[in-house]
């Protein structure tokens, strides 16, 4: 996978304030480097279609910052568009620099009409826009979210998923197909059966997984308390993962649990996800596959691990929503007064999993990948704050404050048939999220 390159290209014609649109070519090139030093910049502004395309000639861009540094007509766009078929572009429109009664210094407005029609005449997808000078921090914040979810797009690119084992009967709605991800999203799809990794860990000696047992044991605490034979298992689980996910380079993973784990190992998987999340391989239970990218999307946008839960409760009058699942979160995510603690199952009591209430944030984002009937694509985003609670139910749980009403959140999302498994961010990515929305095609839903 090549590496990721944004391009900055601005246009225009001689025949305004060169003066102003210098300042404000150097000025834009300057803030672009500063969000990402590889950005490729032209050496002056392209003042001509011959300019462009041999500035267009130099470049392999998978983000463009398409700005009219003055007015240009729509052929210079249209050569960006004809170049670059599958980039995702920002418009960008400069602020008029002085309005006293003389000369327009920029016309970059009276531009971006052309171009944003010729956009629209050429693509399907949305592009982004924004309006202002590159000393403005709403125009920063913005190119900023913009460049994160462009990246984000091209990484994907080069994911590899892996799906272990099928969904449990009724849970459908994680279930993916490899042409769907490759189609919608460029992610590669991998199936493994969940008894092939068991078999592969029934083949380990106490002495190969000694190591996995001591990098756990000091992730976790209490694990000495779990049963022999159970710790020294999922130590064989966590061997036999970690190496499929090394050897294979995948980048998240949906793994069956129940009741293969229970019936056909004696040990849970739980802890062996919460081991791959803390390790930065986004690891969803249930075989979620939709999950499981939620969970890796999150996770490339704020480079920390994210929660996967289902909603479990609500609480008008705090207007929160709890989330749970039975152990599977990062260690990382707990609470520091209790640290993450080795349980058993709520059900099958049996373990280990993780046991703990999450950390509070004061920022957390809400988000799941879904499909709606029609088999296209959906973004559910919800801003919030994880607050300072302790754990809630058996497993590991989240409480998250929602800036939207939460009321009409769980409302919302139940009428409208979304999934029930969600990956709730550390960080604020719902700008960003919404912007990868567009880039590919899917309708956001954003609270």
């Amino acid at each position: 996978m090549k590496k990721f390159q944004a391009a900055y290209v601005p246009i225009g014609v001689g025949t305004f304030h060169l003066e102003s649109a210098q300042k404000e070519f150097e000025a834009s090139a300057a803030l672009l480097k500063s969000i990402d030093a590889d950005t490729a910049v032209p050496q002056e502004k392209l003042l001509s279609i011959d300019k462009l395309t041999a500035f267009l000639d130099s470049i392999d861009p998978d983000f463009i910052i398409l700005q009219n540094v003055t007015f240009a007509n729509a052929a210079y766009a249209s050569e960006v568009l004809a170049s670059f078929k599958e980039a995702p572009i920002l418009l960008w429109t400069l602020r008029e620099p002085v309005i006293d009664g003389g000369r327009l210094r920029l016309n970059s407005l009276t531009g971006a009409y052309s171009a944003a029609n010729a956009i629209k005449q050429m693509r399907d997808e949305q592009f982004e826009y924004v309006y202002g000078s590159p000393s403005e921090e709403k125009v920063i914040k913005h190119i900023k979210a913009a460049m994160k979810a462009a990246r984000v797009k091209h990484e994907m690119k080069s994911l590899k998923i892996a799906a272990v084992g099928h969904t449990p009967q009724g849970f459908g709605f994680g279930r993916a197909l490899d042409l769907d991800l490759l189609e919608k999203f460029g992610v590669r799809l991998e199936s493994i059966e969940a008894r092939e990794l068991i078999d592969r860990a029934k083949g380990f000696t106490d002495e190969e997984c000694a190591a996995y047992l001591k990098d756990a044991a000091s992730r976790m605490k209490g694990l000495e308390n779990t049963p022999e034979k159970n710790r020294l298992d999922f130590a064989r689980l966590y061997k036999a993962y970690f190496e499929y996910v090394k050897e294979g380079g995948i980048g998240a993973l949906a793994s069956r649990c129940w009741p293969d784990f229970f019936t056909s190992f004696g040990t849970p998987v739980c802890a062996v996800l919460a081991m791959l999340n803390d390790l930065g391989v986004a690891a969803s239970c249930e075989a979620d596959t939709y999950g499981a990218l939620s969970m890796w999307i999150g996770m490339r946008l704020t480079q920390s691990p994210a929660f996967f839960g289902d909603p479990v409760s609500l609480n008008e009058a705090e207007n929160t929503i709890t989330f749970w699942h039975c152990g599977t979160a990062a260690c990382s995510l707990a609470r520091q007064d209790t640290g993450a603690c080795a349980g058993v199952h709520c059900n099958r009591r049996i373990g280990p999993t993780l046991e703990f209430g999450c950390k509070a944030a004061k920022n957390v984002t809400v988000f799941r990948v879904g499909r709606k009937p029609d088999g296209s694509v959906r973004f559910f985003i919800a801003s919030g704050e994880a607050l300072d609670v302790p754990q809630q139910f058996l497993g590991t749980s989240l409480v998250v404050k929602t800036k939207a009403c939460a009321e009409d959140i769980v409302r919302r999302t139940v009428e409208e048939g979304w999934e029930p498994h969600y990956a709730v961010i550390y960080g604020d990515a719902a700008d960003e999220l919404e912007i990868l929305a567009k880039m590919l095609g899917a309708e956001a839903l954003r609270f």
